[in-house]
């Protein structure tokens, strides 16, 4: 049997770093995935291996179920229905396995992702053999939730495969959980975001197996759902910034200038609960579309320059700032800021002359440029007999 799983990635719409000083921000889901095929073999088979294939990168990890069991079974489990963070002490015999395959110090940032594979696996499914294949349309380190979708995928799959979920594997295509499988499916694939980055929000995994947008402040998430169609044109100026660095600036430029930061994120906070509201204001016809789209727009350029105070803009950033203005489209970066990507919107009635022109002067920079619809279906699992 062949369980193949999906999870889109994520980008920040409007309220990144002013969200840290109690801003509200809105995060949504994109049409780019990370998807994932775990291929159990059949009883008869010889196979007694766990193998990841991350396609995208040529590597491959393989382990004999006995070694991984001698290494983890003081682990316990399988506790499917349980979700349960990893410890320290079974991070390092979780690291100890992955340290056999002697990962070159340029890729070892692939450990936690790889550790984060072991312990969601081991947990859910226990030791079993199985093939597991990765792909993604997703750029690694860009700020659009990759790591996220990764952990939402992989728990989609292994799952689907648990007695915990209910699901009728007789049904063809694409398939969603129930509501209570998603938020089963959200806090294991939170534990593998743990893994990965120490203390992240929860904000990506859940976009990613929600879909559609979510609004949140303070700790606080509402999912909410767009009433029209959105597309983006999402640069990827391919410069690796420090996000750890961008947000202690960010808190230092508040210390220095605290009256006038503080108008920052409130200005911030204004601007993502307009554009929440125009999200879900309905439209009905061409022409309110359109008149949606230009107040979006305007809000997308508003946060963009209330970044800019923050200092968190690139030179990179304003290269496609100032490209996509030519074209009369509003442009802001999303996540960290510093390099990493920069969202155009493209309105519904906007010509594709006009995109393929944007798009091939961005390239000309050494940008890659994806296009997207944003707002769509979260995590989506098929199943299909083995080949």
């Amino acid at each position: 049997m062949e369980v193949k799983a999906r999870a889109p990635g994520k980008i920040i719409l409007s309220g990144e770093h002013a969200v840290v000083h109690g801003s509200t921000a809105v995060a949504a889901s994109i049409g780019l995935c990370t998807y994932v095929s775990l291929q159990v073999p059949p009883s008869n088979e010889n196979d007694d291996r766990l193998t990841l294939q991350l396609k995208d990168m040529a590597l491959e990890f393989s382990w004999p179920i006995g070694r991984i069991k001698e290494a983890l079974s003081s682990l316990g489990g399988p506790f499917p229905s349980t979700p349960t963070s990893c410890s320290a002490e079974s991070f390092k015999l979780i690291l100890a396995l992955i340290e056999e395959h002697n990962i070159l110090d340029a890729k070892l940032s692939l450990a936690s992702g790889v550790s984060a594979f072991l312990w969601l696996y081991t947990s859910i499914r226990g030791f079993k053999p199985a093939t597991v294949v990765v792909t993604s349309d997703l750029p690694l380190g860009s700020g659009l939730g990759s790591s996220a979708a990764l952990c939402v995928a992989f728990s989609a799959a292994l799952l689907a495969c648990s007695d915990t979920v209910n699901i009728d594997m007789k049904q063809e295509g694409w398939l969603v959980f129930g509501e209570s499988e998603l938020e089963l499916l959200n806090k294991w694939a939170f534990e593998g975001e743990k893994i990965i980055h120490g203390k992240p929000s929860g904000i990506d995994n859940t976009v990613s197996t929600y879909g559609n947008m979510i609004k949140f402040r303070s700790g606080n998430l509402t999912r909410i759902k767009s009433s029209m169609p959105l597309k983006m044109l999402i640069t990827n100026t391919k410069v690796g910034r420090n996000t750890k660095a961008l947000v202690s600036g960010v808190s230092e430029r508040t210390l220095r200038n605290p009256d006038a930061m503080s108008s920052v994120f409130n200005a911030v906070d204004s601007i993502s609960k307009e554009l929440a509201n125009v999200i879900q204001t309905p439209a009905s016809d061409d022409l309110s579309i359109t008149a949606k789209e230009e107040k979006l727009a305007e809000l997308m350029e508003m946060n963009q320059g209330l970044l800019q105070c923050m200092g968190v803009s690139h030179a990179s950033i304003e290269t496609v700032l100032r490209t996509t203005l030519k074209y009369k489209l509003a442009s802001k970066l999303t996540g960290a800021g510093g390099g990493g990507c920069v969202l155009t919107l493209l309105p519904t009635l906007l010509s594709g002359t006009i995109v393929d022109k944007v798009i091939a002067e961005l390239e000309s920079c050494g940008f890659q440029c994806l296009i997207a619809g944003i707002g769509g279906n979260g995590a989506e699992i098929c199943f299909s007999a083995s080949s």
